[in-house]
């Protein structure tokens, strides 16, 4: 990416929000900001839940909007039972978004237990469709395809096509692409040229803030770019601080980061009208981006310099922090299943009070 990583500029850090309240506090009505909230299914992976346990556990938080981001959460695809739990959902007061996982044929991320790339995207679009899912999210693929043959170019490209393929059906269906920026698979400026090549009428972004850490990216200078592109979303917040071969990465729930989301919302609010924010906490684990040695930079040769500068800074602000790890003498998967949902109840409620502050 850069010819002198130790050169970047330096700049005042960005402030830290403070920690939000402990999880027994009552969560005010959803109503209460400007923006639709709710959560990301795969922010409590360890429940095993599917849709109608998510959709019931939903009516506990009180939520607007929930992301089932992948189809096996669904259980059964016939169309009836997807109308079901639509009727389900509204009558909880939620939106469905839907998702799956990669549709670039030639991403190490791809699978073929949906048939094709296209046979994937065009069976996405009819279950979005039948759920009343104005998008359906999709992933390119992870940080191995920047280095894959012909670098992540050629994945775009790949990409691309398939959505082209499959434009006429999304377009008849009312269901628009979500791509969404996945674990430092694209950064913004990248996946918002995808999307253009595309054609922005029927392909967006899915906007994944953590996931904008992994591509060196602020998540505030990610939000800048992608906002205007954005359909729906997947927000965490990030720790990040300087490490002894670069920095230093570990998602966390809303508030516990050094990211300013203060900022960050008043920004969302203004670029990214009707789009829902979908809490995807993903916490407790920590991982090294070793940009000062040199072979890091195989595969990020066209990353920009004032790109890069803003993402040294915010790892400058940041301090170092322990891994997650269940306490002694606990049985470890329920120890997983109460920390996830403790960290994204403890992130709605944070986002519901500084976004009924900034309304």
């Amino acid at each position: 990416m850069f010819e002198d990583t130790t050169s970047g500029p330096t700049r005042r850090g960005f402030l830290q929000s403070a920690s939000v309240a402990a999880l027994a506090v009552t969560l005010p009505p959803a109503g209460a900001a400007r923006v639709k909230l709710g959560y990301d299914n795969f922010a409590v992976r360890a429940m095993g839940w599917k849709a109608e346990q998510l959709i019931e556990y939903g009516k506990t938080l009180k939520i607007d909007s929930l992301f089932i981001s992948d189809l096996d959460a669904l259980g059964e695809l016939d169309t009836k039972r997807l109308q079901t739990l639509r009727a389900q959902a509204a009558d909880a007061g939620q939106q469905i978004h839907v998702g799956t996982w990669s549709i670039c044929p030639s991403s190490g991320r791809f699978r073929n237990k949906w048939g094709t790339a296209e046979e994937h995207l065009r069976l996405g679009i009819r279950i979005a469709k039948d759920l009343g899912s104005p998008v359906l999210r999709v992933v390119l693929g992870d940080s191995g395809d920047r280095v894959s043959v012909g670098g992540i170019q050629a994945r775009i490209d790949d990409t691309v096509k398939v959505c082209k393929a499959c434009r006429a059906l999304a377009i008849d269906s009312g269901v628009k692409i979500a791509v969404e920026n996945h674990a430092g698979d694209l950064q913004a400026h990248e996946l918002v040229r995808l999307i253009e090549q595309a054609g922005k009428d029927y392909v967006g972004a899915n906007l994944d803030s953590g996931n904008a850490t992994w591509t060196l990216e602020d998540p505030l200078s990610n939000l800048e770019v992608l906002g205007p592109y954005a359909l729906t979303t997947s927000l965490r917040d990030s720790a990040v601080w300087e490490s002894e071969s670069g920095a230093t990465v570990q998602w966390t729930a809303m508030g516990d980061g050094n990211v300013d989301l203060r900022t960050y919302f008043r920004r969302f609010v203004e670029l990214c009208p009707g789009v829902p924010i979908h809490i995807e906490t993903i916490s407790g684990f920590n991982r090294e981006f070793p940009y000062l040695k040199p072979e890091f930079w195989r595969g990020y040769a066209d990353v920009r310099a004032e790109i890069f500068a803003r993402f040294v800074a915010l790892a400058k602000s940041g301090k170092p922090r322990p891994a997650w790890s269940p306490p002694s003498g606990k049985d470890a998967k329920i120890a997983e299943q109460e920390y996830q949902k403790q960290e994204l109840e403890r992130s709605l409620q944070f986002c519901r009070e500084l976004l009924a502050e900034l309304s």
